[in-house]
């Protein structure tokens, strides 16, 4: 038998709860894994503390509840930057309930929302008013129970960020691979990018030696050569039923090269 508990105020719940107890955010994960049999979970916590729904513009960051959902960050005035990200996320149906923290959690081939987080150095927020850098967060999401309000991003400038999501079905299907850059420059010269790939790995990655090759180099079809293989040899990505991991890398450079260089094509 399968409880609800409902609280209020996110505090309440850190710490609250065991490993036979589920977070619900919109549930697109959560009760899909309760349908095809995951049966060690006996309560579900729902949480309406309206601090999980805030998006808050503080400088140069801009802090995400996990309660918000991608149709919300799509009309978000404040998020532009990530309404591309939020409409590869499934249908309509599906990104009115998908949350930021139900993504931050999603495996692979899902979790893409993630990828650009990672890209825009995310910082997550846990109700007990501890942080900790999205990536340290991803290398132990399994192991950690603390629950978390909010994620904060690093805000692009005007053609910094860049995303692309490859399908075999279109237009917003699981992903063979993301990939999501934030590219600053300087003097014409690439200046401290991030690069995060999502499907290489069993969790969005940063793509450190793509971002090594890219620091002080030229964005253009020359100065992107050394990245483009680096990428190759930096993951060692899953096989499922949608590609192998051969062909995750084999295609890995032909994307980056048309992300970083904005050219066509899926």
């Amino acid at each position: 038998m399968i409880t609800v508990d409902t609280y209020t105020n996110a505090n309440e719940v850190s710490g609250a709860f065991g490993s036979d107890t589920a977070i619900m955010g919109g549930g697109t994960l959560l009760m899909g894994a309760l349908n095809y049999g995951r049966q060690n979970i006996t309560k579900i916590v729902r949480i309406t503390d309206p601090v999980m729904k805030q998006i808050a513009d503080a400088g140069d960051r801009i802090t995400i509840g996990a309660g918000v959902t991608m149709s919300e960050v799509i009309r978000s005035r404040d998020l532009v930057f990530l309404a591309p990200v939020a409409q590869s996320v499934g249908g309509p149906a599906i990104r009115n309930m998908a949350t930021l923290g139900g993504n931050l959690f999603a495996g692979t081939p899902y979790g893409d929302f993630t990828v650009a987080l990672l890209a825009l150095d995310g910082i997550v927020k846990y109700a007990n008013g501890s942080e900790q850098d999205l990536e340290g967060f991803l290398a132990s999401r399994g192991n950690r129970r603390d629950l978390v309000v909010s994620v904060s991003v690093k805000k692009p400038a005007a053609n910094e960020f860049r995303y692309r999501k490859v399908v075999r079905v279109k237009p917003m299907g699981r992903s063979v691979l993301s990939i999501a850059a934030r590219l600053p420059t300087s003097a014409g010269r690439i200046a401290n990018p991030r690069v995060a790939f999502g499907a290489m790995g069993t969790t969005p990655l940063r793509a450190k030696a793509v971002e090594s090759a890219l620091d002080g180099a030229a964005l253009d079809a020359n100065g992107i050569q050394a990245a483009l293989a680096a990428v190759s040899k930096e993951f060692q990505p899953p096989d499922d039923s949608l590609a192998s991991g051969w062909y995750r890398n084999e295609i890995a450079p032909v994307y980056l090269r048309r992300l970083l260089l904005n050219e066509g094509g899926a």
